[in-house]
């Protein structure tokens, strides 16, 4: 199936189902954005040449951490309960998510720390960062279905990247596309940051949440091109 295809099917089935994905993913978007929000204050008061970096800033950052893989396991969860024809309702997909956070968590510190280690470690070599840029997106674009991996076919965390790695090896190209719609998706969502930057906390956070639900199409899309890419000879 072509590229654009695909991003076709992944529009239908977030517009046809944007109802139902605004109530499982909108409140943990605005917890998620919350959090973001009130660290950024945080970090913005701080002394930048002595942070004071305590232990409410340390637990922020794990719930965000925790609640980022309750997005991800969810959202992946009912986007495969609905391409197999189920009608999941909202709690029983955060319920049935759960089990799933340990391994997704696990599973994103690994492959994050395999995506981060060329550009930084290249970046300390000079122009040698633009290599270690490009290393990373490639690590990025064969890493992108470890969540796929980890929801859908129960994978452990090592399976899961061994198993995304492999998968990836033939759509590589496609993948580094769809990745590239979260550069314009990020310019909007920095655009109406500014925008909204000296305004009320409580519109500034419904304003990047909904901006961050929009973002969730390039998930779709992704999940679409694995569902196609995985039901054809690898």
């Amino acid at each position: 199936m072509s590229l654009s295809a695909i991003l076709s099917e992944a529009f239908y089935f977030f517009r046809n189902h944007a109802l139902q994905l605004a109530a499982l993913t909108l409140p943990l978007l605005l917890l998620q954005v919350g959090i973001q929000l009130w660290l950024g204050s945080e970090f913005a008061a701080m002394d930048p040449e002595s942070p004071q970096i305590g232990v409410p800033h340390i637990v922020a950052t794990l719930l965000l951490f925790l609640v980022f893989s309750l997005l991800i396991a969810s959202l992946t969860l009912f986007m495969e309960l609905r391409t197999e024809g189920y009608q999941p309702g909202v709690f029983a997909v955060l319920q049935n998510s759960l089990p799933f956070l340990p391994w997704l968590m696990v599973a994103g510190v690994f492959s994050g720390m395999a995506i981060a280690a060329p550009v930084v470690m290249l970046s300390a070599l000079g122009p040698l960062g633009v290599i270690g840029l490009g290393i990373s997106l490639y690590l990025f674009a064969r890493l992108s279905y470890v969540n796929f991996m980890v929801v859908v076919e129960r994978l452990s965390p090592l399976q899961a990247i061994k198993a995304s790695f492999v998968f990836s090896q033939n759509i590589t190209g496609k993948t580094l596309l769809v990745l590239l719609l979260y550069f314009p998706l990020m310019l909007l969502g920095a655009m109406v940051s500014m925008t909204v930057e000296h305004a009320p906390m409580a519109l500034r956070l419904l304003v990047e949440s909904f901006t961050g639900f929009i973002s969730l199409y390039v998930n779709v899309a992704l999940f679409r091109l694995y569902r196609v890419s995985r039901q054809s000879p690898q």
